[in-house]
């Protein structure tokens, strides 16, 4: 949902812009609670898998596309707040080498996804992980939920942000709805690839799931309880 020079106007884009900068900035001291020498380099690589699945675009309308976000994936395997800072990266090479999107719109396309889908696939992965099992099976399927709802979330907000401050003919209904369609497919692939890799790495190395940290935790307690026993 690469948003490019232009489609919104200035006061619009300033303002995702210092939205953009603050959320980044919490991001950076936020990972530092994230992230250790085991999980560090999880994050380069999830990074590069983010950016070659946004490399496949799918057009919606007006110069604006849709693809693949890998918010939630990310949030999950490295945390929110690194997750936010690898989808600022991977933006800013994005429009920098590709001209995907673009500088004077990397401060909407960050908020769009590197804030509201990170954290909003954040959410609904906790929401679902407090009511499902407390294993790390439960890990797979909060994740996919997190995913799917994460991409048609991002879609809105960008319709919203287009009703306030978009600058091309395209009436608000008509791009509501060709965003929303395609971003509810778009949704199902997210979540199917998410729950794809979660599987695999929870299968072989599940202490590198941030997502998992805490049914890990829990079960290394019961098992030092037991262990006097």
């Amino acid at each position: 949902m690469h948003v490019p020079d232009g489609f919104l106007d200035v006061p619009t884009s300033i303002g995702t812009g210092v939205v953009a900068a603050t959320g980044v900035a919490l991001a950076l001291r936020g990972a530092r609670r994230e992230l250790d020498d085991r999980t560090a380099p999880l994050v380069g690589l999830v990074a590069a898998f983010i950016f070659a699945t946004q490399m496949l675009n799918f057009p919606v309308g007006v110069g604006t596309s849709g693809h693949l976000l890998g918010g939630a994936l990310a949030a999950v395997l490295a945390g929110p707040c690194s997750a936010t800072l690898c989808l600022c990266v991977v933006l800013l090479v994005q429009a920098l080498l590709f001209a995907d999107g673009g500088l004077t719109a990397l401060g909407t396309n960050v908020t769009l996804m590197g804030l509201v889908g990170v954290w909003v696939g954040w959410s609904v992965f906790r929401g679902a992980q407090s009511i499902l099992p407390r294993r790390v099976s439960s890990v797979v399927p909060a994740g996919v939920v997190g995913a799917f709802v994460s991409v048609p979330v991002a879609a809105l907000a960008f319709v919203l942000l287009y009703a306030v401050g978009g600058r091309t003919q395209l009436p608000l209904e008509s791009l509501a709805v060709a965003m929303l369609g395609w971003h509810l497919l778009i949704g199902v692939g997210e979540a199917v690839i998410t729950g794809l890799a979660l599987s695999a790495i929870l299968a072989v190395r599940p202490d590198l799931v941030y997502g998992a940290r805490r049914v890990l935790q829990r079960r290394e307690l019961t098992i030092r309880e037991q262990v006097p026993a």
